[in-house]
């Protein structure tokens, strides 16, 4: 099995975007030498008393320029808020700085509604409709791929580009119908599963059965997915299950809407919240059953990332995580890496 890394640039207690992003690069360096085939950033908005990862253009380039030859990619860019043409541009340019290291990660996602008011590039009117994520997603591939013929509005238009290579890019999704655009456009797909993984076997199963390969090549000949998943990785099932209180403090926040509290910057806080410690994640996961955080020790998550990647045919996951101590999480990239063998670089 493949594993990636996907970082939210936490913000450290009492720190600034400044340590937040040296933390990025550290966990980027160390995943690269572990033998991690990935590293994504994300974009989130209005969240920057927690998270610093608003612009992940920015900080892949950061990211690209202290690593060696691990891909870094957006997990994800949310092209509901920009122009197709300017993110081709920017990750062709990515690219031609990084060439063939470059992974270009699509979705789309609300935010607070003054972030997104803020973010729309045209805020007087919409020139789109209200659903037009697929048309985004294949403008920014026919961009990349050089796709439009002649007589298109853009067929003249071109992105700067390296010589041999260009980003790869993947379609990000939590839904069978984010599932059904990968396949329609012939890109691969990653199931967010950390968001809702109730659909996951139907939204792969979906990608598989509408997938048509790219018009112009854009992606590859035959289905490619990945599954992205919360976890937490420890000595023990127990000791994991105990780390693991932080995403699921975090979850109930955000259920009862309480998206202002400070950030939970301990176990011992979170299980406080919770009013327990939490149970360790039981590995006979039913399919469409799947908790949104797993935990568990190596041997543990050997077991459940393969049942669950069984489950959805797939040979690839990107690890997201909510650890609190930064130790805890560069040592659960450790145990995850040994578990599955990774080859160290």
């Amino acid at each position: 099995m493949n594993l990636s890394i996907v970082d939210l640039a936490p913000i450290p207690e009492n720190g600034s975007a400044t340590e937040a992003f040296e933390n990025t690069v550290e966990r980027a360096k160390h995943a690269e030498q572990l033998g991690y085939d990935r590293f994504w950033v994300a974009e989130h908005h209005d969240f920057t008393s927690r998270l610093a990862s608003t612009t992940p253009e920015v900080l892949i380039s950061h990211i690209a320029s202290k690593t060696d030859d691990i891909r870094v990619g957006s997990g994800t860019v949310l092209l509901n808020h920009y122009s197709p043409y300017k993110v081709a541009e920017t990750f062709s340019t990515l690219d031609a700085l990084a060439p063939g290291r470059i992974d270009c990660g699509l979705g789309r996602a609300n935010g607070s509604p003054l972030a997104d008011f803020a973010l729309q590039a045209d805020r007087s009117r919409q020139r789109r409709g209200a659903n037009d994520h697929e048309e985004k997603i294949h403008e920014v591939a026919a961009h990349l791929h050089d796709g439009f013929p002649d007589d298109h509005q853009f067929g003249q238009l071109d992105v700067p580009r390296a010589a041999d290579t260009t980003p790869e890019i993947w379609v990000l999704g939590s839904s069978p119908s984010s599932a059904a655009i990968a396949g329609e456009l012939g890109l691969p797909y990653c199931f967010a599963a950390f968001i809702r993984p109730g659909p996951a076997i139907e939204a792969f199963e979906t990608y598989r059965e509408r997938f048509e390969p790219s018009e112009f090549d854009a992606g590859p000949e035959n289905p490619r997915g990945m599954l992205a998943a919360n976890v937490t990785c420890a000595p023990t099932d127990e000791e994991a299950a105990r780390r693991r209180a932080v995403p699921e403090a975090s979850r109930q926040r955000l259920q009862r809407g309480d998206v202002d509290a400070p950030p939970i910057r301990s176990a011992e806080e979170a299980i406080e919240e919770l009013g327990e410690v939490p149970d360790p994640t039981p590995t006979d996961l039913e399919p469409g059953e799947w908790p949104r955080a797993v935990s568990g020790s190596p041997e543990t998550m050997r077991e459940i990332l393969g049942t669950m990647t069984e489950q959805v045919g797939v040979e690839e996951v990107v690890i997201q995580n909510q650890i609190a101590d930064p130790d805890h999480v560069l040592e659960s990239h450790e145990l995850l890496a040994d578990a599955f063998e990774l080859e160290p670089r």
